[in-house]
Formats: C-alpha cells, sequence, structure tokens
C-alpha cells in the first residue's frame, strides 16, 4: 500500500482538507478498528502529491461533505446528519477515504494552525505538551485557534498513534529583522510575548517556493505579495524572506478585511468601553464580526456582492474604496521596508478572482511604476503588468501543499539516525 496524508485546515463551521499521496520509507496503517498499526514498506516516492481535495461546509447546522479529484471532478456530494459537528464530519471522511483508498493507507495529519508564537518557528510533530503550549495561544487568536485545534483533539482521541504535525501561519514571519517585529511598549509586556507575529504565512511561504517559476530572477527580488480574501494581509519579501507583514500582535490588524476592522487607533477601544459601554467581549466581537467591509457597506463581507451592488448602493462603493485605499497605503510602506519594489503578486480568493480589484490596486501603485495590462488582468494572468517598471503577477496559493510539505520534513528527520 502507499502512505497517505491528510490535510485538514479547520473554521468554526467548515473543514476544509485535502489527500496527498508522499513519501516514507515505511508507515504504519491506522484503521479505528485495529489493535495494532500495521507497518509496512512504501511503494510512493517523489514529493507529495494531491489526490483529492473537499469541503465540509455548515457544520452544527445542515452539513454537506464535497470531494474533488485533482482534476477537479466531483468524487462526493454528500449530506451528513443534521448538527453534525467536527468529530463527525472527520468520522465520515474517514470512512469514506477508507472506501475510495484505491491501494493507499492514511500514514499522517497534517493541520494549519494560525498561531505558533514564539516556540515553534517551524512545523512540529504534536504531542500533550506541545497542545497545551498551543491552547496557550487561543487569546491571540481567537477567531482561529480553538477551532484549528479542535480536529487535532479528535485525531488524538481516534487515532491516539496516528503522527499529526501543527503547521503554523506564524512561522515563516519568525525570522524578520527584531525592529520589524516590536511594538513601543515597556519591555515587560514584549518579554510576556505582546510583538507583532504577523499571519497567512503558510501563503506567503508557497508563494515564495514557486517565485522562480514566474521570473528566474523573482526569488532574488523585492516582492510583496498581497493575500487578499476575507482574512487579509501584505507581506514585503526579500529574497523570499518575510522582512515586514501588515498583521501583527493578532488577526485583527493591518487590512480591513470581510468582517474585521485592520488596523486601528487603540483609543478607539477605550471609548466603545467607556463611551458605548461594551465589556471587552463585545468590543472584540464587534472587532472582529461586525466590522470591515460588512460594517462599512452595511450590506455584506463579501467582494462579489458589493462589486455587483457598487453602482447603486453607496455603503458598497465606499467599502471597496477604503479597501483599496488601505492596501495602496501600506504597499508604500512594505516599499519603504524594501527599500524599492521589483514585482507585486495577487493572491487569495480577491487577488486570484477580482480583476476589479487588482486594477485598482495598480492605478493606485503607478507611483512606483507599474503600468497595468488591462487585457492580462481580465484574462487572469499570470502577468498582469506591462512595460520597463515593476511586474505584477497573479499566483494561485496552496496553503495545503505547504502543509504537506511541512508534514514530510518533519517525518523525514524524525527518521534521521541520530549523529
Amino acid at each position: 500500500m502507499i502512505p497517505a496524508l491528510l490535510v485538514l485546515n479547520a473554521g468554526s463551521s467548515s473543514l476544509k482538507f485535502q489527500v496527498f499521496e508522499f513519501q516514507v520509507s515505511e508507515f504504519q496503517v491506522f484503521e479505528p478498528q485495529a489493535s495494532e498499526p500495521q507497518v509496512l514498506e512504501s511503494a510512493a516516492r517523489g514529493a507529495p502529491h494531491r489526490l483529492f481535495r473537499g469541503l465540509v461546509e455548515d457544520l452544527g447546522g445542515s452539513p454537506r461533505l464535497t470531494v474533488r479529484d485533482r482534476a477537479g471532478a466531483v468524487l462526493a456530494d454528500e449530506r451528513l446528519g443534521a448538527g453534525a459537528g467536527h468529530e463527525d464530519a472527520l468520522l465520515h471522511l474517514a470512512g469514506w477515504l477508507r472506501a475510495h483508498r484505491g491501494g493507499h493507507a492514511l500514514a499522517a495529519v497534517g493541520h494549519r494552525v494560525v498561531h505558533g508564537g514564539l516556540a515553534y518557528g517551524g512545523p512540529v510533530r504534536v504531542d500533550e505538551a506541545v497542545l497545551r503550549e498551543l491552547e496557550r495561544l487561543v487569546p491571540l487568536a481567537p477567531l482561529h485557534q480553538p477551532h484549528n485545534l479542535e480536529p487535532i483533539r479528535i485525531v488524538r482521541r481516534q487515532f491516539p498513534d496516528l503522527p499529526q504535525v501543527a503547521c503554523f501561519d506564524t512561522a515563516f514571519h519568525r525570522d524578520q529583522p527584531e525592529v520589524a517585529q516590536l511594538f513601543a511598549l515597556p519591555q515587560e509586556m514584549t518579554a510576556r510575548g505582546v510583538r507583532r507575529y504577523g499571519f497567512h504565512g503558510l501563503s506567503y511561504a508557497y508563494i515564495a517556493s514557486v517565485l522562480g517559476a514566474y521570473g528566474p530572477a523573482l526569488p532574488r527580488s523585492r516582492v510583496v505579495a498581497a493575500h487578499l480574501g476575507n482574512g487579509a494581509s501584505l507581506c514585503a519579501l526579500d529574497g523570499g524572506r518575510s522582512v515586514a507583514t501588515t498583521m501583527g500582535f493578532s488577526a485583527l490588524d493591518g487590512l480591513p478585511m470581510g468582517t474585521r476592522a485592520g488596523s486601528l487607533d487603540a483609543g478607539v477601544v477605550f471609548y466603545m468601553l467607556r463611551e458605548m459601554g461594551l465589556d471587552p467581549d463585545e468590543a472584540e466581537q464587534l472587532l472582529y464580526t461586525r466590522s470591515g467591509l460588512l460594517g462599512v457597506s452595511g450590506l455584506s463581507n463579501d467582494m462579489r456582492t458589493l462589486r455587483a451592488r457598487a453602482a447603486t448602493h453607496p455603503g458598497a462603493r465606499r467599502a471597496i474604496d477604503l479597501f483599496v485605499y488601505r492596501i495602496g497605503r501600506e504597499i508604500g510602506s512594505l516599499v519603504a521596508a524594501l527599500g524599492g519594489i521589483d514585482a507585486l503578486v495577487f493572491t487569495g480568493g480577491i487577488g486570484e478572482n477580482d480583476a476589479a480589484t487588482r486594477a485598482e490596486v495598480l492605478r493606485a501603485a503607478a507611483w512606483a511604476g507599474f503600468t497595468l495590462d488591462e487585457a492580462a488582468n481580465a484574462a487572469g494572468g499570470p502577468r498582469i503588468t506591462r512595460g520597463p517598471g515593476p511586474a505584477a503577477f497573479v499566483i494561485p496559493t496552496d496553503e495545503e501543499a505547504m502543509i504537506a510539505r511541512g508534514v514530510c520534513a518533519v517525518l523525514d528527520e524524525a527518521r534521521q539516525p541520530a549523529l
């Protein structure tokens, strides 16, 4: 049998997943009914490659499982029981995979975990001590971390010997210059971990890893990557390494997002507490779930809806304009951090699919030398600028592929003999 790796990216009401075939010298087959895992030799060779991808959505409501093959053909479209949660979804998925494994056997699970704190600058195999450390970081990412950790607990209950590896969105930014990570706060707060961490690191790591396919000089260049989606941020890459990013202590910082406010004068929070009478939990909910594009437009957090209504709904147009304006300002700050710019990369749901947003951002960044190629942008790129100035590209991200690579690296390291 050939080893397979399950990659999970869990949200509050959804579970995205991909299944990869990967190389390992020997592996164990884990079945729920088996008393002991079976050790087998692997026939797989080469880097991990995708077998399936899918989504379980509307968990807690009327969940639906969708699975597609590597070409995008639908292999499954199934309803789960009403009210099914993450554990039900994982067990249903495990059953589906066993029935359709085609010579593959599950050998490991990789997880996207938003926050790794100061302790984890790379992927790590999860044990009880690691899980406790990650739980301590929940206050730093309250909308993401609890949901990222829940599938880890479930797998530990159902398959206690199955190797699990956590891969972190913060890890890619851990080697930024110290000055880029500091707030102007008393040193005792910095010592307690109050600093800029940055997020979307798995996406940016993937972009950095494929830049060479879009231009031989790009891996050594000054690049601003724009991960634009319901969560949005920018990252300055110098030679493929993160030197600055717009998100900071939490995933609330930086650009306005679907429902998040982005950068905010801290005095606004004091005003909310003192003058509006909100308690901290209410203020947190407002800033995370009722602000951003949704709050400004009064209509929607979905850019597609805002674009469709922009001509007749003033709030929709205002939200789009603010989003583009703030992207333009932050590009300027990252160009300053880089000392110039050679390329701009658009990725994420909006970055990859919304030509109008890309065009507006590039027009706002014309001062940096960008010349929009209207036809190429409408076609989705990959290069969407022309002329001798800096180039702009549309590059689809693949966070799950980065997780798969991270899992393989951790398992390979574990198999190396001690020196």
